[in-house]
């Protein structure tokens, strides 16, 4: 949800600002940071694969957030009770955030979607809000309803955690109404945090950490430098002995968030996988403004440790229920992966992050991955079903739920959604970048020229992508489209690798003609003359890629996942009436691909004949047919039911099973 901001582009949008925004000018500073991703304000999306899921989500998934937050569980009413000084707390210690989380999914759902039944509700919740705020400008109804004296007190009580999910929230409300209530109140909130902590140097290690990603964001909106300083301020607090509370008194794990090294020092993942990619979304955004060295070498180092050691196929990180987050290097089972829907959207914040401060396409890659499988998956077909976890394989054990009493990622993968806009574009001051594929259309300011895109494509079901430039006058700059790194590997480092190696290059032509490009960090780069109407077309070469694991990734041994573009694909029992644990894929299987506008929203799948394995109805013998198999991608399977359903299949009968 980075909402940062070339500078003309952030003149242009916020030199006029309430006056109780307390806006400042911040002291210039060399920053490294590369690109400036076009915030989803600015960008309409169109596309035939997102728009009916941001549909979707401004329907379905949104109606389910306003009914759980406001009428089937206590979250509005503890706002209502704390603007009383009076009443009794309902539920977790934490809800405050869902609320906020659920009102930053709306204002950008808003903006897309505008309704004014739902923003006339969401302003009657942000007066509840409002009111329930203290003089001094604390909000949290959990220690207003219990004991106001015991506040920050217990570092793992979420209060910072939850501060930042308002700030957010203000800031995505603010910049799609134009109303500055919410913000107003998180700022004063922000301020009060400073005053606490920072100005008085109090210790503070969050427990859970995202105020520092919400605090860079306010800093980027706001200009005021105080912002950076707090955020930095959170970030250098940790991995010094300062924590106190369960984490570090009674479970002895300072890992679990990221505080057993200071985050300069650090150059492995552990711990809780959602408070990791909070933490270093924050970290990549500080490094990005001030050059940090320190920061920029442990982002560095961390992020090869998560993306060549821990991450699955799909993007999904957190290989561990014990910890919802990280365990060792290379052990990633499948049927009992946790990849939590929130660090896979964590995973795309963080990788937009890498990609402002370095300008290498590979963070896209990565986001992208994430995107299209590990976070989608946690969301039904009908928007209104959840999966918390989201595992590689199932016996049928598996089920999307409505609703869950940590409510996080519900409202998470909404706001992601309908937000997309904000990971499609960026610039810099001499070239518009293009980072996802997905129709839609923008302008953006090129040396202070205006330029408008607009994008066409039949992504991820094809490879084709049209690009229609036209800057008020021509113009020279230049257009860098990422290469998709799956065209070549599956992701960086060796932890998966294709069967058969591929080294192919999208063709790429303007107006008509083909056009020899650079390449450089990932993007393809055409520099010339652009005039109004310029169109530019790429081809990428779309087919069925066999992937297999390191070996030291014990649970795939022998096994191979299937992908199609961006997307992994499964099998899933629903689709052809045996089990999916069966199914066989030797090397050799060829594939047929097409695209069945009535099955689940309109899929490609992947048909392969293969030997099935199956049980004789003695219970006793077993038999091996060749069958017709259908594959699907993985985002779609459980939107029939519960159901036996693989990623990683075997290459012979001697792996049969559903892969734990």
């Amino acid at each position: 949800m980075c909402l940062i901001l070339s500078p003309m582009t952030f003149l242009k949008k916020y030199l006029i600002v309430p006056a109780l925004l307390f806006v400042t000018t911040a002291t210039a500073q060399t920053s490294p940071q590369k690109i400036y991703p076009v915030p989803f304000s600015d960008v309409t999306v169109t596309d035939p694969f997102w728009k009916p899921k941001m549909e979707t989500v401004a329907t379905a998934t949104i109606d389910a957030c306003v009914n759980y937050t406001q009428d089937k569980t206590g979250r509005i009413r503890n706002f209502e009770k704390a603007a009383k000084r009076s009443g009794k707390h309902e539920g977790i210690y934490y809800d405050d955030s869902d609320v906020y989380k659920a009102i930053e999914a709306i204002a950008y759902s808003l903006k897309n979607y505008p309704d004014a039944e739902l923003e006339k509700n969401t302003d009657e919740w942000i007066d509840k809000i409002a009111a329930a705020q203290l003089p001094d400008g604390y909000l949290n109804t959990y220690y207003i309803l219990t004991d106001i004296n015991k506040r920050w007190t217990d570092m793992e009580k979420h209060e910072d955690y939850c501060a930042g999910h308002l700030i957010e929230a203000g800031i995505a409300y603010y910049n799609t109404t134009g109303k500055s209530k919410l913000l107003n109140t998180a700022i004063r909130f922000a301020d009060h945090i400073d005053a606490v902590f920072r100005l008085q140097n109090r210790p503070w290690v969050s427990g859970h950490q995202e105020i520092e990603l919400a605090l860079m964001k306010l800093y980027h909106h706001t200009q005021n430098k105080k912002y950076l300083e707090l955020s930095n301020w959170f970030l250098e607090q940790r991995g010094h002995g300062k924590g106190r509370g369960v984490i570090w008194d009674q479970w002895k794990d300072p890992d679990y968030c990221q505080d057993g090294l200071p985050v300069k020092d650090q150059r492995k993942i552990t711990g809780h996988a959602v408070r990791a990619m909070y933490l270093y979304t924050g970290a990549a955004d500080v490094a990005a403004v001030t050059n940090d060295a320190g920061y920029i070498t442990a982002m560095d180092s961390i992020w090869q440790d998560v993306v060549f050691r821990h991450m699955y196929i799909t993007g999904g990180i957190g290989a561990q229920g014990s910890n919802e987050g990280f365990g060792k290097p290379y052990d990633l089972p499948n049927a009992t992966a946790y990849c939590e829907t929130c660090a896979s959207v964590g995973m795309v914040f963080w990788n937009q992050r890498m990609n402002m401060l370095s300008g290498n396409a590979k963070y896209i890659d990565v986001l992208e991955r994430s995107l299209y499988n590990g976070a989608l998956d946690g969301l039904s077909l009908s928007g209104d079903r959840f999966f918390y976890g989201n595992p590689l394989a199932s016996s049928g054990n598996h089920n999307r739920s409505e609703w869950f009493g940590t409510a996080c990622c519900p409202s998470n993968i909404a706001r992601l959604v309908s937000s997309l806009g904000n990971y499609i574009y960026a610039t810099s001051n001499d070239a518009a970048w293009v980072n996802l594929f997905a129709g839609s259309h923008t302008t953006v300011l090129i040396n202070k020229n205006k330029v408008d895109l607009t994008m066409e494509t039949g992504y991820p079901w094809k490879g084709d992508v049209k690009l229609t430039v036209s800057p008020a006058k021509k113009r020279d700059f230049e257009l860098r489209i990422r290469i998709p790194g799956w065209l070549s590997e599956p992701v960086p480092g060796d932890l998966y690798r294709y069967a058969t190696a591929y080294k192919e290059a999208p063709a790429i032509q303007v107006n008509g003609s083909p056009v020899q490009y650079g390449v450089a960090d990932g993007y393809a780069v055409i520099k010339r003359g652009w005039k109004k109407g310029d169109i530019v077309t790429m081809n990428l070469p779309m087919k069925v890629r066999r992937i297999v694991s390191n070996p030291a990734v014990k649970q795939n041994k022998n096994r191979t996942a299937l992908q199609y573009g961006p997307l992994v694909y499964c099998v899933e029992d629903a689709n052809d009436g045996f089990d999916a644990g069966g199914v066989i894929v030797p090397d050799g299987t060829a594939f047929e691909i097409s695209y069945e506008p009535s099955l689940l929203g309109g899929v490609n799948v992947l048909r392969f004949n293969a030997p099935v394995v199956t049980i004789g109805k003695d219970g006793l013998s077993v038999s091996t047919l060749i069958k017709k198999v259908t594959a699907i991608p993985y985002f779609s399977w459980n939107n029939r039911g519960a159901s036996e359903m693989q990623v990683w299949l075997p290459s012979g009968i001697q792996q049969i099973s559903i892969n734990e």
